[in-house]
């Protein structure tokens, strides 16, 4: 499994979310409290994306621990950030370790994380992938399970779909095809975030004019929220709409169905 935290709001210093909490990202990396059978440390990578005040996100990604980047800690003192999407990554026995497989994956504005692991990969999706552009396989970031949901989501973006049902009708498409999978997923726009739990944890945090959503809590603030598993998660600034929905419900797995 891995570990990631979208944040909007009010400018802050990257390390702010990072490094300075108790419970932090970097913290996350080698000690996390919440993996849920899924591994112990999450060494395999790491990635960081935020945006700036006019352009794309800049993403600065590595394919070693996030604790042993000598750069990450001065990077994140000087950059405030409005909007950032950020994960360590824990890798699934088999799959590649490189930075091109560390979140957030990313195309213009958008922003995407997968926190958890497609049970029968590969062949488990494709039926799935044969539905998606040649040009789209052949130019994946990388050979894994969260690469390819990344492709999925996407290509129902460019069809027009609004960013929540992107989310939810992937999350749906592959709990059919892949039951038990661990579908943990993080969209953003900058403005929007978008989230679903099935079967990994997810916390909320949200402030007067800020929200930040969490793998888990990074300090001991009462504000967090837990998020009950099956659930799509829509936050801006202004609001945080919860809702259970049937599409992401069906894909959390069960106590047997305990995955890597």
């Amino acid at each position: 499994m891995c570990r990631h935290l979208a944040y909007l709001g009010p400018p802050v210093l990257l390390r702010s979310l990072l490094s300075d909490p108790p419970y932090g990202l970097l913290r996350q990396s080698w000690a996390p409290r919440d993996m849920r059978g899924g591994g112990t440390i999450n060494a395999d990578g790491f990635g960081v994306a935020w945006y700036p005040d006019d352009g794309d996100p800049v993403r600065y990604r590595r394919a070693q621990p996030m604790w042993s980047d000598t750069t990450l800690p001065e990077l994140a003192a000087v950059t405030r950030v409005r909007a950032v999407l950020a994960a360590v990554r824990s890798a699934t026995v088999g799959m590649p370790l490189h930075e091109t497989a560390a979140a957030p994956f990313a195309e213009g504005r958008w922003l995407f994380s997968h926190n958890g692991v497609v049970k029968g990969w590969p062949d488990s999706l494709v039926p799935l992938a044969a539905g998606l552009p040649v040009r789209d396989l052949i130019t994946l970031d990388v050979p894994t399970d969260s690469a390819l949901l990344w492709a999925l989501v996407r290509h129902r973006l460019r069809a027009g779909a609004p960013p929540d049902e992107a989310v939810a009708d992937t999350v749906a498409a592959v709990a059919a095809a892949a039951p038990g999978s661990r579908l943990n997923l993080l969209l953003t726009d900058g403005t929007t975030v978008v989230a679903s739990t099935a079967g990994h944890a997810l916390s909320v945090r949200r402030g007067p004019d800020s929200v930040l959503l969490a793998s888990e809590p990074f300090d001991d603030d009462p504000a967090w929220r837990a998020v009950p598993d099956g659930r799509l998660v829509v936050a801006t600034t202004g609001g945080l709409d919860v809702r259970e929905t049937t599409a992401v419900r069906r894909s959390v797995p069960t106590a047997r169905e305990d995955t890597r």
